[in-house]
């Protein structure tokens, strides 16, 4: 589901600066504000870092934000940072941090999926994502390239992918040179495709063997 901004509800500038530029990651408590500028510059550029601390001791609680100038920046360092930091947008400013740290604890550590399983519906990495995935300047469309090393069979793959509503159909084509796999999948809305991209681009199917998944030009106006 996503939530579209009227155009005449105001500056998109002030949506993108409260939802879209700002990260929320999990640090070591040895960790200052410039380490965390360090580890995180390679993103994009970076208009402030800071580390949330215990108000009574000063002492770090071992999680920071990270501030880009734009949101294509955040999305990278979400998707490319580390994943001991378990980046994730971060709320708006309005919510409370100590309710959000709650949040974030609740659905990132103690609930952390174990193994090679797919984290969907209730994870705040998901739902912020989405936000700015449908924002950054990408073209994007119903139509999935999935590449792998190994060969597909049609059945796994169209099930795989059937775990994202809106499944329209997977065409599997073998290469008769080579022992890759190579497929084309589509869905009934963009919706669907960019959150089958997010899930599933990385996933290693079968164990070991990682996917890569990225959007095909199927001649719609990509600006809806």
């Amino acid at each position: 589901v996503f939530i579209a901004q009227s155009r005449a509800s105001g500056s998109h500038r002030d949506v993108e600066d409260e939802e879209l530029t700002r990260i929320f990651v999990m640090i070591p408590k040895c960790y200052t504000e410039e380490d965390l500028r360090e580890k995180f510059k390679m993103y994009g550029d970076i208009e402030y870092c800071s580390i949330i601390k215990n108000k009574t001791t000063g002492e770090s609680k071992g999680l920071g934000y990270v501030r880009y100038l734009k949101p294509s920046q955040a999305a990278l360092a979400i998707e490319e940072c580390d994943r001991g930091y378990r980046a994730i947008l971060a709320e708006p400013k309005n919510k409370s941090s100590e309710s959000f740290e709650h949040d974030y604890y609740g659905n990132n550590v103690r609930q952390e999926p174990r193994g090679n399983t797919l984290p969907f519906c209730g994870q705040p990495e998901f739902c912020s994502f989405e936000k700015s995935e449908s924002r950054i300047q990408e073209s994007v469309s119903k139509r999935l390239s999935v590449v792998s090393r190994l060969p597909f069979v049609q059945e796994q793959l169209f099930a795989l992918f059937d775990i994202v509503p809106g499944l329209e159909y997977c065409d599997v084509q073998r290469d008769p040179h080579t022992n890759s796999g190579y497929a084309v999948i589509q869905y009934s809305t963009a919706a669907s495709a960019i959150y089958a991209k997010y899930k599933l681009h990385g996933f290693e199917y079968p164990p070991g063997n990682r996917l890569t998944v990225i959007f095909l030009e199927d001649g719609s106006d990509s600006s809806e």
